[in-house]
């Protein structure tokens, strides 16, 4: 099971024509100036600075995502479902009429405009654009719907695995799938925040733990850029080092073939500090035919079963080390058994920051 994922922005809304209220999101931010990054100038190509600190993520869909369709009640009382077989759950709105459209206001602004009844729109469906032609519902008089349910943002919390010489931070070590359609999220761009947990939820068999955090969504807590949501994690920049790595630990990457049976450490945020904690890697998967299920772990310190119950969810990216070496991060928790779970190969991560 992944990482956790909490707070997350779902809005409903019947697409009005002519008539819409439109609904917004967004903070007051001020951007802040970047550090000089001399805390990662001894960093050579196979050694990284290890994380193992929590984020707060935010991300913004390329398009505006579509969850499913639903009926309306139109004007005579029947019931109608106008976009139902053409617009499909898991495609993306780019565009109406012609206009581009990157976000649900924009899209509510162009409905609003409108001044037909007929809506055509500019669909992204896997690699496919596709104009689809659509007749609104009227259900009250001069106002007409579409019926959709979408998806334009989505937030969370996650760990940081690495910073590379460049600055490039990895984590997760699993891409961000929405919950609903269960696809990888295309995004636009994202941001990372610091944020602050307050409380863990002790994981038992069948029923994950999770960690919780506040994150305030402003230029003050803004730690970094986020430029690529990959099946292997996610992936971008940071412009705070020393807010986030307050301690800076540069470590050896291992490859692979350097993975093995036994004794390893994972580096997790728990009781308000980073720390290492005792696990051992019990099996190890070359064949990469789930490219972040590579290395099967389990957690035996005394500790972190006591709090955690073992892996939770808000650890995905945790760093895993052996041998004095970063060898991959955590990124799944086995659901019936929560001190065991996956993790994926560093050098998989790696190949998203060259």
């Amino acid at each position: 099971m992944k990482g956790h994922w909490h707070s997350k922005i779902l809005a409903f809304f019947f697409i009005f024509f002519l008539s819409a209220a439109v609904g917004c999101f967004g903070w007051a931010a001020t951007d802040a100036a970047k550090q000089t990054e001399v805390s990662t100038e001894a960093i050579n190509s196979d050694t990284v600075l290890v994380g193992g600190m929590p984020v707060g993520i935010y991300m913004e869909t390329d398009g505006v995502m579509v969850l499913d369709t639903d009926h309306i009640e139109g004007l005579d009382g029947a019931q109608y479902e106008p976009a139902l077989h053409l617009v499909k759950c898991g495609d993306y709105i780019t565009g109406l009429n012609g206009k581009t459209i990157e976000n649900k206001k924009e899209l509510m602004n162009a409905l609003k405009r409108l001044d037909e009844k007929t809506v055509i729109l500019q669909l992204r469906r896997n690699e496919e654009i596709l104009d689809v032609k659509i007749k609104p519902v009227e259900c009250k008089p001069d106002e007409y719907k579409l019926g959709i349910w979408v998806r334009d943002n989505i937030q969370g919390l996650g760990t940081v695995t690495f910073l590379t010489k460049s600055s490039m931070f990895g984590a997760l070590g699993h891409g961000i799938h929405d919950i609903d359609t269960n696809t990888l999220l295309s995004i636009a761009d994202g941001t990372l925040y610091k944020t602050s947990i307050h409380s863990v939820k002790k994981g038992e068999n069948g029923i994950p733990g999770s960690m919780e955090g506040i994150i305030v969504y402003n230029g003050y807590n803004r730690i970094g850029t986020i430029e690529k949501n990959t099946e292997e994690g996610i992936y971008g920049r940071i412009d705070k080092i020393d807010d986030l790595f307050t301690e800076q630990i540069p470590v050896e990457t291992a490859s692979r073939n350097e993975v093995e049976i036994g004794d390893a450490t994972m580096r997790c945020y728990i009781d308000s500090e980073v720390h290492e904690y005792s696990i051992k890697v019990t099996d190890i998967d070359f064949s990469g035919q789930e490219v972040n299920k590579g290395i099967v772990i389990q957690v035996t310190d005394p500790k972190l079963l006591e709090k955690t119950g073992g892996i939770i969810q808000g650890m995905s990216g945790s760093p895993i080390l052996q041998n004095g070496k970063l060898i991959g991060a955590v990124t799944h928790v086995f659901v019936q058994d929560s001190t065991k779970g996956y993790g994926i190969f560093i050098d998989n991560m790696l190949e998203n920051v060259k």
